[in-house]
C-alpha cells in the first residue's frame, strides 16, 4: 500500500519526535510531551480516515487547528528550554510541509466539491 505524502511526512514527524519528547524533563514529559505525541497520533489517525471518507472536506479542516496546535506546542518547547533551536526549526519545517500538503489537498476538495476558496 503506498501512502500519501501527507501520510508519510506525519509519519515520519512521529518517528523522529517521539523519542525526543520521550526524554523531556519528567515534569513537562507528562504533560506538554504527552500532549504533542497525543496529538501527533490524532493527525495520523484523521488523516488515514480522511484519505478513506466520502467527505474528505470536514475532516481536513479539522487538521489545520490541530497543526497549528503543534506548532505552538513545540514553541513552548524551545521557549522553556526544552530542545535545542536546530531542533525547534527542523521540528516547524516538518510541520509546515504537512501544513502545505494539508492546504493543498484541501483547496483540490473545494475545487472538486465546487466551494469558493478563502
Amino acid at each position: 500500500m503506498s501512502d500519501l505524502p501527507i501520510i508519510q511526512k506525519t509519519y515520519d514527524l512521529i518517528k523522529w519526535y517521539v523519542p525526543i519528547l520521550n526524554r523531556l524533563p519528567r515534569d513537562h514529559k507528562f504533560l506538554l510531551g504527552n500532549r504533542i505525541i497525543t496529538e501527533l497520533y490524532n493527525l495520523l489517525d484523521i488523516l488515514i480516515i480522511a484519505r478513506y471518507a466520502k467527505q474528505k472536506l470536514a475532516h481536513l479542516e479539522l487538521l489545520n487547528s490541530k497543526l497549528d496546535i503543534l506548532r505552538y506546542q513545540t514553541r513552548l518547547l524551545l521557549e522553556f528550554n526544552l530542545i535545542k533551536t536546530e531542533r525547534y526549526e527542523y521540528a516547524q519545517k516538518l510541520l509546515n510541509d504537512i501544513g502545505i500538503d494539508l492546504g493543498g489537498w484541501i483547496k483540490q476538495q473545494k475545487i472538486k466539491t465546487n466551494i469558493p476558496g478563502d
